[in-house]
């Protein structure tokens, strides 16, 4: 069928509709990501025609030209969702004069713009850029006014400029926005002369992206400015990928062939010239000739240092009787610690650091309430905190006591990101207590332990054998495995948790045995449901939240339950199984937003799922969404009884939470878990992620999928060991 001339097709045939006309109207426009709503005179329509798309920005007065489609909202009528969107300086002596009087540049207001095109009519943007002299004279315009007006003009002149750039090679506008904010006026030449420097400067720009912009302004691929890139994308994917702080150098060049495809000499070359300006360096651990990110260097160096000054001298309370004091707190707590409590709180009391790990029911908690106790009646200042916000509630709850986040304790700062606690300022406290730490990466771990006071004593406690931090590094096992800092290691489970067969299934995981579950006759708390297949699994899993495990144990199924799934990808994945339990527990309401992937309505439950300093919610926490406001384009969510707002445009920062990861669930405790277990996760299959899995159950886990996957689990290799070197520097 042939296209007619108000038509187009896009890349992929698609007919689209094209419209254009004046822009009467911006209703609205996000500086964040260009989106905006413009209300145009079209010839041929008798009302003003609403459109939608994405421009770096947009002024009354000025020419839009779209092609999209046209759409029927329910609220707000017809109106027409563009896909292509361009914006033209007006030609009208109208669209001119609306142009200038709205505020778009400034010193020009209403009157002026109505004075200006009298005097110049079309020629005024010639007149105001080229020869601005002749503004002289007209009324209301002195010398002051005239160089208002000039400044402004190139001001706006630039930022046009920068985003034709900008969006010529392939970046979109809201990262065009936050580029040009970013680098000012000199966007264009600071890109050109080197665009992998994106990747280190914009939030949301990796090596990727930079490298696919440096591709179109024809850099070549086997330059020089793009293997020393390559060197640090090539360390930083170790990192995030495998929590790596540094690379062989031999694994190093390996990898960054493999990524760059492109000669070891030329990456050779690279990783010498990163040495020599200081952006990597080399050392001899854990094995000979590893590259290092510098900061990542420098930060576990110092966790090293500073660890050594602060295990030196007595603890500020100086020294307490363990005889005395253990009866004591005893007899406060209500209860008889067993032998190796006893000697945990006897090392803590005479301790500068310590670390304290075990798995579940062995008595950490128990073990930090005596410290607690006995530290609090001796008039001790104390600190407690954990690295997630859900992590800290729990501190919370089971000492007694407040408890902050990291980052809170350590009090960030949104505008720089900078923590303002340090070692110039450093916390107001004799002894910190830091829970969950097998979850504190090498960069946290280094901010916090440069905040202890001197005089303070430091505990660490954790389970070791849990899933290292999804950041570099290994703190936790580095700090046992150098010897150099006092370690109690509990082994005993309790009467009270044994009986618990989430307990005995977590242990018997972690010892490498395949688990027994109990049968229905048994009653326990922690079970198997066999599948034959893993595409038998999400159906089941469904049925078990909806239906079967709310009228069996009497719990919600949004609130109560999560599902933990290995990985997020695959049918048994979390991202799948998120969109079956959202239609199964709570379908889209037609009021529903869609953005970036996801579908929200009222009641969904969501993850956030990076650190936001300014809305005070981190990666992780959980909430559930309250209302939906598609007049202001925001969206409100409940975190624990507080209401945090999103604009439309920010919603990439959440995700739906029927299921997560197990990764992300770390420092968390649900009343019922359920985990799908299937060959489909064989490559994310390893002990310590299912321990960490039935470790997250209070009340009740359910594991759903094949035996032979979780054999292949407990009985199968283990997590590659992390290359760190900060067991060396606590050693050395």
């Amino acid at each position: 069928m042939p296209i007619s001339l108000n038509q187009t097709a896009d890349p992929k045939g698609q007919l689209l509709e094209k419209v254009a006309g004046l822009v009467e109207r911006v209703t609205f426009h996000s500086e964040l990501n260009g989106f905006c709503v413009l209300r145009l005179k079209v010839k041929g329509e008798q009302d003003l025609v609403t459109v939608l798309g994405h421009a770096p920005s947009v002024t009354p007065g000025e020419y839009a030209s779209a092609s999209g489609q046209w759409v029927m909202d329910r609220e707000y009528g017809r109106q027409f969702k563009s896909a292509f969107l361009k914006i033209y300086a007006p030609t009208t002596l109208t669209g001119i004069e609306k142009y200038l009087g709205s505020g778009m540049v400034k010193g020009i207001g209403p009157f002026c713009a109505k004075t200006l095109v009298k005097a110049f009519g079309t020629a005024v943007f010639d007149v105001i850029e080229k020869t601005p002299e002749k503004l002289k004279g007209l009324k209301g315009i002195g010398p002051k006014r005239i160089e208002k007006i000039t400044r402004g003009w190139a001001d706006q002149k630039i930022i046009r400029e920068i985003m034709v750039f900008l969006h010529g090679h392939g970046v979109s506008t809201s990262k065009s926005v936050r580029i040009y904010k970013t680098y000012g006026k000199d966007a264009v030449k600071l890109v050109k002369e080197n665009p992998y420097r994106l990747a280190q400067d914009i939030r949301g720009i990796g090596f990727k992206s930079a490298d696919t912009i440096a591709q179109n302004i024809g850099i070549d691929p086997q330059s020089p400015i793009r293997a020393q890139a390559g060197i640090s994308y090539a360390l930083s994917e170790a990192s995030g990928t495998h929590g790596h702080c540094c690379l062989p150098r031999k694994d190093l060049v390996r990898l960054a062939v493999e990524l760059l495809n492109i000669p070891e000499a030329i990456i050779e070359d690279a990783i010498e010239h990163e040495l020599v300006n200081g952006r990597v360096v080399e050392w001899d651990f854990p094995v000979p000739q590893c590259i290092y990110p510098a900061p990542l260097f420098a930060a576990e160096k110092r966790i090293g240092e500073n660890l050594r000054v602060l295990m030196k001298g007595a603890p500020p309370w100086g020294r307490i009787d363990p005889a005395a004091a253990l009866p004591w707190a005893e007899k406060k707590l209500g209860l008889t610690l067993a032998p190796s409590q006893r000697e945990a709180v006897a090392k803590a009391l005479e301790s500068k650091v310590l670390v304290i790990t075990g798995g579940p029911g062995v008595g950490k908690t128990t073990i930090v309430k005596a410290i607690l106790l006995i530290l609090k009646a001796k008039k001790q200042k104390i600190v407690l905190c954990a690295p997630t916000g859900r992590a800290a509630k729990r501190l919370a709850e089971t000492s007694g006591e407040e408890a902050k986040t990291i980052h809170r304790l350590l009090e960030i700062d949104p505008a720089t990101m900078e923590f303002k606690r340090n070692e110039k300022n450093p916390l107001d406290c004799d002894i910190l207590i830091a829970d969950e730490c097998s979850m504190i990466d090498v960069p946290l771990a280094n901010n916090l332990i440069k905040a202890v006071p001197r005089h303070a004593a430091l505990i660490f406690v954790g389970d070791v054998d849990q899933l290292p931090s999804v950041g570099p590094g290994a703190v936790l096992s580095d700090l046992i495995e150098s010897e150099a800092v006092p370690v109690i290691r509990l082994t005993e489970v309790f009467r009270q948790a044994a009986s618990s067969w989430i307990v005995r299934v977590a242990h018997q995981i972690n010892d490498g045995f395949m688990p027994k579950f109990p049968t229905k006759a048994d009653r326990g708390d922690c079970y198997f449901v066999s599948c034959e297949t893993f595409e038998q699994v999400p159906e089941l899993i469904v049925s078990l939240v909806k239906t079967r495990l709310p009228r069996a144990y009497d719990v919600d199924p949004i609130k109560d339950i999560q599902v933990l799934c290995p990985m997020n990808r695959s049918s048994t994945g979390a991202r799948a199984l998120n969109e079956l339990l959202q239609a199964a527990l709570n379908p889209p309401s037609e009021d529903a937003v869609e953005k970036f992937g996801c579908k929200y309505s009222v009641g969904d439950k969501v993850m956030q799922i990076e650190n936001n300093y300014e809305r005070d919610v981190f990666n992780g926490d959980i909430g559930y969404v309250t209302r939906i406001d598609t007049e202001e384009d925001e969206l409100a969510i409940d975190f624990d009884g507080r209401e945090v707002v999103y604009p439309f445009g920010e919603l990439d920062e959440l995700v739906l939470c029927y299921a997560t990861t197990i990764h992300k669930s770390q420092g968390s405790e649900y009343p019922v878990v359920v985990i799908p277990v299937t060959t489909q996760h064989f490559m994310m299959l390893r002990r310590n992620l299912i321990y960490t899995g039935v470790t997250r159950g209070k009340q009740l886990v359910v594991l759903v999928g094949q035996k032979r996957a979780l054999a292949m689990a407990v009985k199968g290799r283990q997590v590659l060991k992390r290359f760190t070197g900060l067991k060396d520097w606590l050693s050395s």
